[in-house]
């Protein structure tokens, strides 16, 4: 069987690992750290058990796709739950809405909000549903190889009902006015990597995503995402080696013949990199096999970073739910500052994550489990005295706005930024969410999937297509893994 090293056990990762082994290959994956997960790892403390990484599970049809692919569902591995509400938005101390689950209640939220909303909404979500059909069914999985890929009938047919050339802020205030609908709407792209001004209207479907087919939890924590496809990967007998970073990639002439690990060449007939793009081409390649050049790299636009705490509270706390964004601060000045202005943000609006108040197991009795995050520029200088003055900002706003007595309480506490993603994940500048996708650095503009100078080399993961997010990463494996097939198969005849 042909041979085939894997690098990095994220969720792209794991997923080329399970078709290519699906499909006869003989796969062993390499990852550097201790676990399988990449980004989406966890770790257990003092009886709290953290999810390091994703948090928000939307599309539950892409799962379905990916297990079922397998001959599997997705409660052959864990069970999932609708949360409602959905989250929780605070505008203000007494200023709050959360956000119900299914889309009559939401049509009756807007109208409450905002008279006659409820119309625009209901034909904002269907043009967001032919996105969604158009989008995450059958462009996200191109390969990105050829403006060919979006010359196709049916996508130049719809240019125009896919507002690719309209940015998604000017879209929503076509249909509404109220500043907190139209923040609410505007939210799920923050980490798309450019402002609601620069992202294109084509992404409302993640609109739809979040309103119609839902926000989501898998009990036990998103990890059991991950011990799913690791357990589905060993069933089709796909090898896993821990601990084991990949030094460089073995070449002979423009074909990779191998990987050095410890010291220790591995051969291999062909080789999918699911770690970061950028330090495989910079690190583990030599120059002259090398696609992009560094000056490349930095002209690159990247999606956020993120500074994390992860917090194990010894009290029960009120005033959140599962997911809550605290919007207390100016959305635009905070937004300016990740993406054109990159500096630390003078009043960030941040997230919190409290799956104690789904998922019991998360904390010990009468405890509550919080993972707080800031969206936050890629490339910061990243200190202990930064990590301490915004965790001390954010504990201030958040017993402010929920009347509650948080940080006394604290009795687990470890931060997570920069310098961890790039010690960890070799992450490009820090970065948490992979590259922006703007109009210029979509499709066949992304970091090119294929290596044109190592004819035996593939790329998958959130620099390349189709981009950041999880569903996205699992279509990614899927996608490399099928060119990496096609090659063999043209080789082979």
């Amino acid at each position: 069987m042909p041979r085939v090293a894997v690098i990095g056990s994220g969720f792209a990762g794991l997923s080329a690992a399970c078709f290519l082994a699906r499909d006869g290959f003989d796969v062993t994956v390499f990852e550097k750290n201790a676990r399988a997960g990449g980004r989406a790892s966890v770790f257990e403390a003092d009886g709290f058990t953290f999810d390091m990484g994703p948090s928000w599970y939307w599309m539950p049809d892409v799962f379905e796709q990916f297990f079922g692919q397998f001959g599997k569902k997705t409660s052959d591995y864990y069970t999932l739950g609708r949360l409602d509400p959905s989250y929780r938005i605070v505008y203000a101390a007494g200023d709050v809405l959360d956000i119900p689950a299914g889309t009559e209640a939401l049509y009756r939220m807007f109208e409450r909000l905002e008279p006659g909303s409820s119309r625009q909404l209901q034909r904002f979500l269907e043009e967001g549903k032919f996105k969604y059909d158009i989008g995450m069914r059958d462009l996200v999985y191109q390969p990105g190889l050829s403006v060919r890929e979006l010359l196709r009938t049916d996508v130049i047919r719809n240019t125009f009902r896919l507002h690719v050339f309209q940015s998604i802020s000017a879209y929503i205030r076509k249909f509404f006015r109220d500043p907190r609908l139209v923040q609410l709407l505007e939210f799920p792209v923050l980490f798309l990597g450019a402002s609601p001004e620069k992202i294109p209207a084509l992404y409302s479907l993640m609109n739809y995503a979040d309103m119609a087919l839902g926000t989501w939890y898998p009990q036990g924590g998103m990890y059991r995402i991950i011990e799913g496809i690791t357990a589905l990967a060993r069933t089709l007998d796909v090898r896993f080696v821990f601990n084991s970073p990949v030094e460089k990639l073995a070449l002979d002439g423009a074909e990779a013949t191998g990987v050095v690990v410890d010291g220790v060449f591995h051969p291999f007939d062909y080789i999918v990199a699911g770690a970061d793009y950028h330090h495989v081409e910079q690190h583990l390649l030599p120059a002259s096999h090398r696609q992009y050049s560094e000056v490349y790299w930095q002209k690159r636009v990247l999606a956020p970073s993120s500074l994390i705490y992860f917090l194990g509270i010894g009290k029960k706390l009120h005033g959140l739910l599962h997911h809550t964004l605290f919007f207390d601060e100016d959305f635009r000045r905070h937004a300016a500052e990740i993406y054109d202005h990159p500096r630390w943000p003078s009043a960030p609006q941040f997230y919190v994550s409290c799956p104690s108040q789904t998922d019991p197991t998360t904390a010990p009795a009468g405890c509550e489990n919080l993972f707080i995050l800031i969206p936050v520029a890629p490339g910061l200088t990243d200190t202990t005295a930064i990590r301490e003055q915004y965790l001390h900002r954010v504990l201030t706003r958040l017993e402010q706005l929920t009347g509650q007595s948080v940080r006394e309480h604290i009795v687990y506490q470890r931060s997570y930024a920069h310098q961890d993603f790039i010690q960890d994940y070799n992450a490009f500048k820090g970065n948490a969410y992979g590259l922006a996708n703007t109009l210029l650095q979509t499709a066949n503009l992304k970091p090119s999937m294929r290596n044109k100078k190592v004819r035996n080399l593939f790329y998958t993961g959130q620099l390349t297509v189709p981009g950041p997010g999880v569903p996205p990463a699992l279509i990614s494996g899927q996608v490399a893994a099928r060119e990496l097939i096609k090659t063999h198969q043209e080789f082979v005849h």
